[in-house]
């Protein structure tokens, strides 16, 4: 865990700096700066769809970064097919 938290706070450092560096007058990096929030919703999109592999509940899940259960199932519940669905379906 604690690896986890330098990392993301060095992830956070770089994203700033290059924030900074777009706005110190680099227009033609703003669209590569956008394709980093892609990359960033994908990365949670697969974080989450990990966890819930891992056995995670969507309450557990949501209640990590302070939302609801449902919430959180209808932000990344398409992207991450239920395991019961799935299984029903084979």
């Amino acid at each position: 865990m604690v690896e986890n938290r330098e990392f993301n706070a060095f992830a956070k450092r770089i994203i700033r700096a290059y924030g900074r560096r777009v706005a110190e007058g680099d227009v033609d990096a703003l669209p590569e700066l956008l394709e980093l929030s892609a990359s960033l919703d994908e990365a949670i999109t697969n974080a989450v769809k990990g966890l819930r592999a891992f056995g995670y509940s969507w309450a557990e899940i949501a209640e990590r970064i302070g939302m609801s259960r449902q919430a959180a199932q209808q932000r990344w519940g398409k992207a991450i097919p239920d395991q019961r669905d799935t299984e029903t379906n084979t």
